[in-house]
């Protein structure tokens, strides 16, 4: 018995090293786009011809913890001709401690700009900067509709060159997302609802409503639902939920569907190309499955 539970301990450790062994290595790694230490990204460079479309993963762990190592279709991008970047950025307390001002907005503004550094290395890395798609889950799926969402952010007129790049993506893919930060908003959709207050500095949601009027100005810059328009790419969002908006309590709250279902009536107004799928239902949808959804957009 004992020799039979050793073969089996060494068995599953050999087949978690073999597992471990055929994730692809980055190409890149650790590549700084910014000072500070956890301002580095991952390249993985597909084979390919001609250059290649490229998929910007930025990871989950609501801004507060996570990290960018195997990220999500990493195999089956490379396999399919499409390069990946995957980033890391600094966490709210890591804003805190500099002194930013929401928070939160440190970690949109490293993904911007690692956006923007990932551009300027188009050629180097042989990629085409006009076919990049955004993909993250919950922290990192706001994260990529808000790239997705906000007008573009480069600036022509400055001096640093990576600033001059674009921010735009072609299209977008996230998982369980989070898709406003207004918290009457979301408290309305999911009444039992305890996140959002971390992004602004804040200790509850009762101090978030209590503040909400005089956060409203970054709540509307930084809430995909507040800057939806129809110039915007194509989306996927994908939640493991059933929508009941308003009705408590929602199982597994920061990652309802009804994120999906309250977002979606301003996709549709707004006339933005979008699927939402909840619980793998994809009878409805156009695509067999979500990397298909990738595969069309950035491969065209």
């Amino acid at each position: 018995m004992i020799l039979s539970r050793f073969l089996l301990s060494a068995f599953c450790l050999l087949a978690a090293a073999s597992a471990f062994s055929q994730t692809p290595a980055p190409t890149q790694a650790n590549v700084p786009y910014g000072k500070h230490p956890k301002q580095v990204l991952d390249f993985y460079q597909a084979k390919a011809d001609k250059p290649t479309p490229l998929l910007f993963f930025v990871h989950g762990g609501g801004w507060m913890t996570g990290d960018k190592v195997n990220p999500d279709f990493l195999k089956q991008c490379l396999d399919d001709g499409i390069s990946v970047v995957s980033i890391n950025y600094r966490f709210i307390p890591d804003a805190q401690a500099e002194g930013i001002t929401p928070p939160v907005k440190a970690c949109l503004d490293d993904s911007a700009r690692a956006l923007q550094f990932v551009r300027s290395r188009a050629s180097e890395w042989h990629f085409d900067k006009d076919r990049i798609g955004g993909c993250g889950g919950s922290a990192g799926g706001f994260t990529v509709l808000y790239l997705g969402f906000h007008p573009e952010m480069a600036d022509p007129k400055s001096a640093d060159p990576i600033a001059r790049e674009s921010t735009r993506l072609r299209c977008v893919l996230a998982f369980v997302p989070q898709t406003s930060l207004d918290p009457k908003q979301m408290l309305a959709w999911i009444p039992n609802l305890e996140y959002g207050s971390h992004a602004f500095g804040l200790g509850s949601m009762q101090e978030f409503l209590a503040k909400r009027d005089s956060l409203m100005p970054w709540i509307e810059q930084f809430s995909p639902y507040a800057l939806a328009s129809a110039d915007d790419p194509p989306v996927l969002l994908f939640y493991d939920s059933t929508p009941d908006l308003g009705k408590p309590p929602a199982k597994d709250p920061v990652h309802s569907g009804n994120f999906g279902a309250g977002i979606s009536d301003t996709l549709k107004t707004a006339g933005i190309e979008h699927e939402i799928n909840y619980n793998n239902d994809y009878g409805h949808m156009k695509y067999p499955n979500l990397f298909s959804f990738l595969q069309e957009k950035l491969k065209k």
